[in-house]
């Protein structure tokens, strides 16, 4: 059975970080691209950050440049989002994604931002 389970959501002050985690299993997680979306309230799901599957290459929404990071660890099947400098519209549902041979979702984890 394949699963997403992320983790490391909450609620955090203006300027603070977090550290999302999102663990894979039921997949050869070393094989896939994997991506960071988020989804506010009354908006679409958009694009986070994406990191290839040996991890080289990373890709980032302008609106997180130079304050969000994208690794992974293909060891523990796991991928990970610093985020950084936190602001108050990076509030949303943050949902991991994994792209490959087939897609999966994970079931999202709350980030909110808010003093």
């Amino acid at each position: 059975q394949v699963q997403l389970v992320e983790s490391g959501g909450g609620l955090v002050q203006p300027g603070g970080f977090l550290r999302l985690s999102c663990v894979g299993s039921g997949f050869t997680f070393s094989r896939y691209f994997m991506s960071w979306y988020r989804q506010a309230p009354g908006k679409e799901r958009e694009l986070v950050a994406g990191i290839a599957s040996a991890g080289g290459s990373t890709n980032y929404a302008d609106s997180v440049k130079g304050r969000f990071t994208i690794t992974r660890d293909n060891a523990k099947n796991t991928v990970f989002l610093q985020m950084n400098s936190l602001k108050p519209e990076d509030t949303a549902v943050y949902y991991c994604f994994a792209n490959g041979i087939r897609t999966y979702w994970g079931q999202g984890t709350q980030v909110t931002v808010s003093s």
